[in-house]
This record gives structure tokens, C-alpha cells and sequence, in this order.
């Protein structure tokens, strides 16, 4: 009897057994931070080889990469073998995770080039979200050939993969009230015996009085519109109070004029055509998209430049009716391509909007895109653009690395830089002058010494569009370690805002950000608590309400543009969870939480362990409430990729 019994049960785990089944992991599954996750090979396309050791089967990616699948919570097993690929050409380093709905699974510990492959063995029971995750763990992914070898579920019911899920858009942002409040940056710099223009950013019921004391000798103010225009008589800082007042109420604050002392005292604020026009830009469309920023009320939040990107020169070497031809004039000057019939038309337009208008350029033969570059005629082209009435110029490094012989030295990367700076000081107006060269050299540490006010530190987040969550992130939390080089005058660049619409390098058509909502807020917030340029580079003339939800928060954008232009930085980093601080002018800090797991969590804070005792009143900025104080507020609810952002003062 005990033997026919034993017998039963065996017949019963045999069969059970059975129906288990090996899946392989599908590579579409995986983002990857270069490149395209390949199934059985390297992200190179080379065979799967991890410390001299080759494998068949499995996953090549590149860090940052994530994959999210969903289980029945049923018996399995995940196994893998991870490690950096031999095909790496360089240093890697980066860690392995796998996270569950219960929390960490795995988490291989700092893995380099050369480390043996480590093995990856998950029970599934119980287990209904699984991620797996390759971080870069210093912010800087360069060479880190991530293999996900012989990895593969082990498992009755195959996974669902569940990485591109996208979310619905949420407010949080409430309307601004109907009485005034005074927005953006609360100092602002220029030359003397320049043209000036600043417009006080204010919200509120129009119509709207304002009035300033004490502006500097040669500057006036437009009652009606906030407008602060004219050319300053002497250089000095001028502490200006100002009041907005309209049928609600009046709003009372001080503005500080710096004449002499710098053009970008906090980081600028705008739009730039590139992520969504490109090469399509036209002046119309320029046009259309400053009276959009207009429209919108993003100019009341502090949104002050109108930059068109690569596309307005003619293209170098094309006969085409639109944009080839001569790209100079006899006399060396440069032309505009048919889509730009009248350039001073355009500015006086945007300048009327109480806006600033910018424009791009490259110290080569030819820009990025194959248009006429400023090399040989630089004076000739400031010149113009002052001619034009600009106010920024985004300067490319682009063609003239064919300038320079291999390997560029340092005085390389300076030397177009220093050049155009040098020109841009004699010249008959101020000009902003952002670097773009994806941070060669270390820019950000001589950036501003060449007369740079701001400076790419790295690629260009939407030329990896499909991937863009690993771009923001690396790009991001990377700037805390460069934090010390920017400040006033000169600001550190991750690159722009890719909110509402973009436009897809690869399949050639605009499509909706691929930042979730949640990523949009996490981007917004990352790049006010790390002082960078608020360039929102998305299509203009139509956002949608949850666009300008992202883009038109007045306390959030305060801590950006706050008056000290002190960068934020880290203050506690486990695993997934980074928490931001950042010192403000009135002595209050801000507080950034993200939570970077593609994963919902669950987060305790230790207020004391941080450095805030009880008694510190919190405030929640995207949702502009007060919360209490931190001794009542220790259990936070975070999204996936989601952040929280609060104001902490006594």
C-alpha cells in the first residue's frame, strides 16, 4: 500500500514537473543606454563572452537597461549568468539587480570589466512583477557591454512582458490663482549702454498695473505689460522692488538689475526647435511658436527665449530652390535660406512679445546639419546677428573637429570658444553664448573661463529616442558630480526638455514624449534641483494641458530659478531610491525624492537621518499644499520612476 502511494506521488511531481518549461528572454523586452539589446549576442553583435568564458544563449544590452515582466506568481525560477561582455574596448562598470514586487532579488555588487560571470538563481513564488536592471552606477555608461547570459524563466506559464507600458496623464498642478503672483528669476544681468529686456513673469487676472522703484538710469517700465526695456547708463546692482496689482490684489517683490556683472545669473528659460522641427524650421513657424509661448502664459512663469536650431543658413554644396545657393554674400556676409525671408522682422515680432530670440551656429565650414557655418567670417556673423536683434547663440562644435588634428588637445577645445567670445564682448549687443560640444575636454570645467554661460555636458538625450528614460537618468544624476563647476553665469547642460511632442530621428514622424508622466515630473524636477537651463524643446502651438501642467509650476520653477544658483546634490543613495537637497536664498532648502526602480515602492524617510529634527514644515511643490510638519510625514507612496519635490523650512 505505502509503495503504490509513494508510487502516486511520484507520478503526480513527474507530471507537475512536466509542465514546466524553459522561456529564453526576448531582447524587445530590453531598453538599452546604446545601442539595441540583441538576443544571443553582445550588444556589438559579437558572441556572448563574459571574463574569456563564451556563452549561447541570452541578452546583450548596455547600461542604463531595464526589462519588466509580469508572472502569475506561480512556482519557477529565473536563472541567469551576468557580467560585462569581452567586447567592451575599455572600462565598465555597472551592477546587476533584479527586482520583484517583494523587493530586492538580486543585486550583484560592483561588476568590471573582466570579473567572472556571477550566477543569478530567483524562487518565482509569489512573484508577480520581475525587473531586470543594469545601472551604470557612476552616471557614466560608457563601454558597459552588459550580458544577461543563459538567462531564462523556468516557469509553467510564460511571463508577459510589460516594459512599454505607458500611463495615463495626471494634474498636479493646481490653476494659478486669479490675484498676482511674481514668477521666474528674481535677478537678472546686462551690459551697459546695451539693449535691455526683462518682462516681470506674473500670474494673475489681467488686466495687470506694474511699478518698479529705482531702476537703473536709461531703463523703463511698460505699467501695462511689465516690461522692463531701454540701455543702462552705468554698471551697478540695483535692488529694484517692484508690484503687480490687479483686481485680486497686489503682489509685492524685489528684483536685482546687474548691469556689468553677467548675462545668465540663473539658468535660462525657453524653447529651441530642434527636437521637433529639425531641419524643417521655418521662419512662420518660429514665429508662430513665440506668440504660442505667449498665448499659453508660459512667458508669466519666466519661459523667456525663442531659439531656432540647425536650418536657418543655407545648405553648403545644394542647389535646392529652398535652401542651396550662394551661402554668402559678395561682401563675406551670411545669407538665410528661403525660409527665413526677413530675420530682423522675426525678432522685432518675438522682442514686441516681450520675449528673446536665439539662434545656432557652428565654428566649422558647416553646422551639424550641413549648413553654412561661421568658420573664417565670425566677426561677420556676430555682426549679423546683432544686426538681427539675437540674444542667444547656441554654437556647435559639429564640423570643425575636421579643423583640428587628432588627438585634440585642450587649447583644441577651447580655441573656437575663446574666438567667438571674444567678438561677442565688443559686440553692439548682449549675446548668450551656450558651448555645444557634449562635454569634450570636461567643458564644464573651463566652460565659463572661455566665456561660455552655459554648456553640454554630454550627447544628445533624444538622439537615443526609443530609450529615452536611460538617457535622462544617466544624464541627470550624473550632474551631481560636476555640481561645483556650475553657478551664476555659467550653468551646467544636460541638454532640453522632451515633453508633449518630438519628433522620432528613426521612423521620421512627431510622436507623443517616451517619458511616462511620472518621468516627466522626475525630469522636471532633477533639472530644477540641479540649476540647469529650462529649454523645452517639444512642438509649441499645441500643448496639451498636461504639457504645460509639467512646464508651468511657479514653485517648482522657483527652485530652479532660485537666486543663489546653487546646483543640489545627493544626500542619501540606496539601491533605487535618491534623495536630492538643495540650498535656497531664504534660507529654506528643497527636497527632491525619486525613486528610479521602474517599479511602485513604498519609502520610509528618517527626517533626523538627513539632517531635518521634527519641527521643520514641509510643502508639497508639485501640488502646492502645505503637508505639516516632517515628524508627522515618514511613509511616501512612489511610482514608478516617480518623484516627490518639497520645500523644508523651520
Amino acid at each position: 500500500m505505502k509503495k503504490s502511494i509513494f508510487y502516486l506521488i511520484s507520478l503526480l511531481l513527474a507530471s507537475c514537473s512536466s509542465n514546466m518549461q524553459e522561456i529564453s528572454l526576448d531582447a524587445k523586452a530590453f531598453t538599452s543606454g546604446w545601442g539595441i539589446a540583441k538576443a544571443d549576442s553582445s550588444i556589438s553583435g559579437t558572441p556572448l563572452s563574459i571574463a574569456g568564458k563564451a556563452f549561447t544563449k541570452g541578452i546583450g544590452t548596455h547600461s542604463y537597461s531595464e526589462a519588466v515582466f509580469r508572472l502569475d506568481g506561480k512556482k519557477g525560477r529565473f536563472k541567469a549568468m551576468v557580467g560585462i561582455d569581452d567586447n567592451c574596448k575599455g572600462e565598465a562598470s555597472v551592477v546587476f539587480y533584479v527586482l520583484t514586487n517583494k523587493g530586492i532579488a538580486f543585486n550583484s555588487g560592483l561588476m568590471r570589466d573582466g570579473d567572472a560571470a556571477k550566477p543569478v538563481e530567483i524562487d518565482l513564488k509569489g512573484v508577480t512583477d520581475l525587473c531586470l536592471i543594469v545601472d551604470p552606477v557612476d552616471g557614466n555608461n560608457s563601454h558597459d557591454h552588459a550580458d544577461w547570459a543563459e538567462a531564462r524563466f523556468i516557469v509553467q506559464t510564460p511571463p508577459f512582458v510589460a516594459t512599454h507600458e505607458r500611463e495615463e496623464a495626471y494634474i498636479l498642478t493646481p490653476p494659478p490663482a486669479p490675484e498676482p503672483r511674481i514668477n521666474g528669476a528674481k535677478i537678472t544681468g546686462a551690459s551697459a549702454g546695451k539693449p535691455f529686456l526683462f518682462t516681470i513673469a506674473t500670474t494673475g487676472n489681467r488686466p495687470m498695473k506694474f511699478a518698479a522703484e529705482g531702476l537703473p538710469e536709461g531703463l523703463t517700465l511698460d505699467t501695462e505689460r511689465g516690461l522692463i526695456t531701454g540701455k543702462a547708463v552705468k554698471n551697478g546692482k540695483y535692488i529694484v522692488p517692484v508690484t503687480a496689482t490687479n483686481d485680486k490684489g497686489t503682489c509685492a517683490d524685489t528684483l536685482e538689475i546687474v548691469i556689468g556683472g553677467g548675462l545668465a545669473l540663473t539658468p535660462h528659460m525657453g524653447w529651441n526647435s530642434w527636437y521637433f522641427h529639425q531641419l524643417r524650421i521655418t521662419q512662420d513657424i518660429m514665429e508662430r511658436s513665440a506668440k504660442a509661448m505667449y498665448d499659453y502664459g508660459m512667458i508669466n512663469y519666466g519661459y523667456t527665449y525663442v531659439n531656432i536650431d540647425d536650418g536657418w543658413e543655407i545648405r553648403v554644396d545644394s542647389d535646392d530652390p529652398v535652401v542651396g545657393g550662394k551661402v554668402r554674400n559678395p561682401d563675406g556676409t551670411i545669407r538665410t535660406n528661403k525660409n527665413f525671408p526677413n530675420m530682423k522682422k522675426m525678432t522685432d515680432y518675438i522682442h514686441r512679445l516681450g520675449l528673446k530670440a536665439g539662434l545656432y551656429s557652428s565654428p566649422g565650414v558647416a553646422t551639424c546639419g550641413g549648413y553654412a557655418g561661421s568658420l573664417g567670417h565670425e566677426a561677420q556673423d556676430v555682426k549679423s546677428y546683432c544686426d538681427w536683434g539675437f540674444d542667444f547663440l547656441k554654437y556647435d562644435w559639429c564640423s570643425y573637429g575636421r579643423e583640428v588634428k587628432s588627438p585634440v588637445s585642450l587649447e583644441d577645445y577651447k580655441k573656437p570658444y575663446i574666438l567667438i567670445d571674444s567678438i561677442l564682448k565688443n559686440a553692439s549687443r548682449d549675446i548668450v553664448l551656450n558651448l555645444c560640444q557634449y562635454g569634450m575636454g570636461d567643458v564644464w570645467k573651463w566652460g565659463k573661463e572661455v566665456g561660455g554661460h552655459s554648456w553640454r555636458t554630454g550627447g544628445d538625450l533624444g538622439g537615443s529616442t526609443d530609450a529615452l528614460i536611460n538617457e535622462m537618468f544617466r544624464a541627470g544624476f550624473f550632474q551631481e558630480s560636476i555640481r561645483q563647476y556650475s553657478g551664476p553665469d555659467g550653468w551646467n547642460d544636460p541638454d532640453y526638455l522632451l515633453f508633449g511632442k518630438i519628433w522620432h530621428w528613426r521612423l521620421g514622424h512627431e510622436v507623443p514624449s517616451p517619458f511616462s508622466p511620472n518621468e516627466q515630473y522626475s525630469c522636471m524636477t532633477l533639472w530644477c534641483m540641479m540649476s540647469a537651463p529650462l529649454i523645452f524643446s517639444g512642438e509649441l502651438v499645441t500643448l496639451d494641458e498636461f504639457t504645460l501642467n509639467v512646464l508651468c509650476n511657479a514653485e517648482v520653477i522657483d527652485i530652479n530659478q532660485d537666486k543663489l544658483g546653487k546646483p543640489g546634490y545627493s544626500i542619501f543613495k540606496e539601491d533605487f531610491l535618491e534623495i536630492w537637497k538643495k540650498e535656497l536664498y531664504d534660507g529654506s532648502t528643497a527636497l527632491a525624492v525619486f525613486n528610479k526602480s521602474p517599479l511602485k515602492t513604498t519609502v520610509t524617510i528618517d527626517w533626523k537621518k538627513l539632517g531635518y529634527e521634527e519641527g521643520y514644515i514641509m510643502r508639497d511643490l508639485w501640488r502646492q499644499s502645505d503637508l505639516g510638519r516632517t515628524g508627522n510625514f515618514a511613509q511616501i507612496e512612489m511610482p514608478r520612476h516617480g518623484c516627490y519635490l518639497f520645500k523644508m523650512r523651520k
